[in-house]
């Protein structure tokens, strides 16, 4: 009678659930996955992500000045020179300076440039025309330096990083001994990768905006020449 009772304790279905539950518990113990954020992913980088921080700043702020910069130069009013045609060719070279100042562009401030010389030999309006070109070209260009030594120095940064973290690394094997563990090693490695991944993070994007702006400055200089010829070409032309 006392082990028909027993049996049916046993194998009943709460016994037996409870039982697969505490083998499963056993077997598979819970594993806790630890979340990273991105503030302390970049804070474990160690002393060398501060002058990445610096240079990621200094690219951002190079980018965005130069690209408004760039749009305000680039902007273009189709009549101007239809205008400045106008005035040349009724004498009226006092207006012909007023509209070229009221227009901020580069290539309105090298006619105005040509327009003062007026009267000299064509050569030396167009010298002097090219000098003020010469003075716009580096104005579209400033920070460019800059931004190419931030493309090239923040990975060899990055990489300066992985080297003196793989050098921690080592010298935590060399110190434990026999009794080197892996989170000795791990976090060497770890500090290494990240000051990498850092540096290419910003040298990627600043190289990109650098050969960006180049094009953009390439076109421009473009429409300065064409302006220039036009200028020179309507100077040749019988009053």
């Amino acid at each position: 009678m006392l082990y028909s009772i027993l049996l049916q304790t046993i194998t009943s279905p709460d016994t037996l659930k409870a039982a697969s539950t505490l083998v499963n518990n056993l077997a598979e113990p819970e594993v806790q996955t630890e979340t990273l954020t991105l503030f302390e992913l970049l804070k474990s980088g160690g002393p060398l992500m501060y002058p990445l921080y610096f240079l990621s700043l200094a690219a951002i702020y190079v980018l965005i000045e130069r690209i408004f910069a760039l749009r305000k130069a680039a902007k273009e009013d189709l009549n101007f020179m239809s205008q400045i045609k106008d005035f040349i060719s009724t004498g009226k070279i006092d207006a012909a300076k007023s509209l070229c100042v009221s227009t901020d562009t580069p290539y309105a401030r090298m006619i105005e440039k040509g327009i003062l010389r007026i009267g000299k030999p064509l050569n030396d309006i167009s010298a002097a025309i090219e000098n003020v070109g010469k003075l716009e070209v580096y104005k579209l260009e400033k920070g460019f330096t800059v931004l190419a030594t931030i493309a090239g120095a923040a990975p060899m940064i990055g990489f300066l990083g992985t080297v003196t973290g793989m050098i921690e690394t080592f010298h935590a094997m060399y110190s434990a001994g026999n009794s080197v563990e892996i989170s000795q090693l791990s976090g060497g490695i770890y500090q290494a990768l990240i000051t990498t991944v850092a540096g290419l993070c910003i040298g990627i994007p600043a190289y990109i905006g650098y050969n960006l702006l180049v094009s953009k400055v390439q076109k421009i200089i473009n429409k300065m020449e064409a302006t220039i010829i036009e200028f020179i070409d309507i100077l040749h032309e019988p009053a």
